[in-house]
């Protein structure tokens, strides 16, 4: 057993629930405890129970749910500290449910938390605090969240994403400060959306099943997830506009990855592009 337990927080799922369990516990004394931790534990359990369930039942066997345990720590530390406990249970819990029903052959298609998250807020109402991401605490306990965001970002090969990413959603923003008034972007490079800013491109933008392997794909993908966070911001104001940018770009990878197999495979066009990420010819594959 501990062989397994150390075998895995050498793995980047195992590093980063190391860095989101510190930054959770760095960040948590500010919200107050006992308002934040029922709606954390919960999450975690309920997402990691459902979890496993499934993949007892697609797989055969008892597997331990790391990926609903992380899942369910982001939502929670995306949504407001103050949100009923069931309402980010129930975020956390929709969010694993996700990976399984909207899925391409290779993985799931949308980032869960981001999706479960922009689900919330029409379902439930929801606001996002980015709590976890620092947005309270001493500037020089944020250094946390930057070097172990580096250091993920690293372990996971995909800092041209960030990179490509920073660079267009900062040169955006600069840009229109300069043309309109200054004071609309202002907020942008304070806090709390620029610790969001930073939690979201090192920790959500990276997931790997969702994002380019690819350096060039990356720096596609990056630039694409900045300008339509930006056109968000800009013309909609919605206040989930980066998660909203990151469902873009999981679109825009999955249909990159089914192009790149679709002159194999069968034509191009939309129709087989919703074929392939329907939940339906999972289960006729399963069956088969």
């Amino acid at each position: 057993m501990r062989h397994k337990a150390k075998k895995f927080f050498k793995t980047p799922k195992g590093m980063l629930t190391i860095i989101l369990v510190l930054l959770a516990a760095v960040a948590a004394p500010g919200q107050g405890l006992r308002t934040l931790l029922p709606g954390l534990v919960t999450a975690m359990l309920a997402a990691g129970t459902v979890d496993a369930m499934l993949l007892r039942w697609r797989k055969g066997a008892w597997e331990f749910p790391d990926g609903a345990l992380l899942t369910a720590l982001i939502v929670a530390m995306v949504l407001r500290a103050q949100e009923p406990w069931h309402v980010v249970t129930l975020t956390a819990v929709f969010a694993v449910l996700s990976k399984y029903a909207v899925r391409s052959r290779s993985a799931n298609v949308f980032n869960p938390a981001a999706l479960a998250i922009v689900a919330s807020f029409y379902v439930f109402h929801t606001g996002q605090s980015w709590w976890g991401a620092l947005t309270e605490v001493s500037i020089y306990l944020q250094i946390v969240l930057i070097a172990a965001g580096i250091f993920i970002t690293d372990r996971v090969n995909k800092m041209p994403l960030v990179l490509s990413f920073f660079g267009s959603y900062f040169l955006l923003f600069t840009v229109t400060s300069f043309v309109r008034d200054p004071r609309w972007v202002a907020e942008i490079f304070r806090s709390p959306d620029l610790e969001a800013a930073l939690f979201f491109a090192f920790i959500i933008l990276t997931d790997p099943p969702t994002s380019p392997a690819k350096y060039p794909d990356q720096l596609v993908c990056g630039v694409i997830v900045a300008v339509v966070s930006f056109t968000l911001f800009e013309w909609a104001g919605v206040v989930y506009y980066l998660l909203a940018g990151v469902l873009v770009g999981n679109v825009w990878e999955a249909w990159r990855r089914l192009h790149r197999r679709s002159t194999r495979s069968f034509p191009h066009g939309i129709v087989p592009f919703l074929r392939e990420i329907s939940p339906w010819r999972q289960t006729y594959h399963k069956a088969a």
